[in-house]
């Protein structure tokens, strides 16, 4: 057990110094994006501003809505936290630590599952703002969750296993990426959609959603949640790394790539408006999905033929 515990505690470690991180890198690219500085004042370069901010958030006075569903109320963040640091088991490790071989169904499991809190939290609020927002926040996620799975199961069938670790075998030829380039781009776009990130951040349009789901939470119960999207954030980073971008997890490249695709995600926050509601189901449902499903037929028959052609 302690073989298994201890690189998996120390993952989780490593990963929420980095959400640290991350709010601090979003933060000052933000700011050069609107001509600013971005937080300078707390430490040298502003380094020590998200400890500051992690400091005030879990000191801050805890609310509770008096009419709120207290108990499902109270862990449906917990919740959250919790199943955003069991995805962190999937990191392919080359000691084989946790290297189970349905590393992508796992995924797929979990992400099915983060809704959960999505919708607890919403609706145990007891507020009318917080339903309506996780509501949308609920159909978005469910809908490019659709075309999402079917992405990844057109890698599949190339790579031909659940394992991630595959994924490395296969693509030190040549990338993914560069197979398929479309299929990169709407992968990216699902991701956005899956983390809430702008410009699909339904969930905390703050114009006529008071921040969404989550806007009777203070204190350690918003922490939560915060840390439970970033968590998501830098892992479906790493996972694009992974299909996409050759997975060679023993090289320091790997991980400027991962840095690089989490500046993706704050470089399209920074340069897109938020879309409308109806426009975002319409590009799953009508772009992404046919998109999908037409890169499928074609690789598997492409896979077929090359089988054919070979036996």
């Amino acid at each position: 057990m302690v073989v298994f515990l201890v690189p998996y505690l120390i993952t989780v470690i490593f990963v929420l110094v980095s959400v640290a991180f991350v709010t601090l890198l979003e933060r000052k690219v933000l700011g050069y994006i609107q001509l600013r500085k971005g937080p300078n004042k707390v430490g040298l370069m502003g380094l020590l501003q998200p400890f500051s901010d992690g400091i005030k958030l879990f000191f801050k006075e805890q609310t509770y809505p008096y009419l709120s569903n207290f108990l499902v109320y109270y862990f449906s963040p917990v919740f959250m936290l919790c199943l955003s640091m069991v995805l962190w088991t999937l990191f392919p490790y080359l000691v084989n630590v946790y290297n189970f071989n349905f590393g992508v169904l796992f995924f797929l499991c979990c992400t099915g599952m983060g809704v959960y809190g999505v919708l607890l939290s919403g609706w145990s609020s007891n507020s009318n703002y917080a339903l309506l927002g996780g509501l949308r926040s609920v159909a978005q996620t469910i809908s490019y969750e659709v075309s999402m799975a079917l992405i990844m199961i057109c890698f599949l069938i190339f790579v031909f296993s659940f394992d991630f670790m595959d994924f490395m075998m296969y693509q030190e030829g040549i990338w993914f990426v560069f197979l398929s380039f479309p299929l990169f781009f709407c992968w990216f776009s699902s991701c956005l959609a899956e983390t809430n990130r702008s410009p699909f951040d339904f969930a905390e349009g703050e114009s006529e959603l008071v921040s969404g789901f989550n806007v009777e939470y203070s204190s350690g119960g918003f922490a939560f949640i915060f840390l439970s999207e970033y968590m998501n954030i830098i892992f479906m980073s790493l996972l694009t790394c992974i299909i996409f971008l050759g997975c060679d997890v023993y090289s320091l490249f790997f991980y400027i790539k991962l840095t690089f695709v989490i500046f993706m995600f704050i470089w399209v926050r920074g340069s897109l408006p938020r879309y409308r509601y109806d426009k975002l189901m319409y590009l799953t449902w009508k772009v992404f999905l046919p998109l999908s499903l037409n890169y499928l037929l074609f690789f598997s028959g492409f896979l077929m033929m090359m089988l054919f052609l070979m036996g």
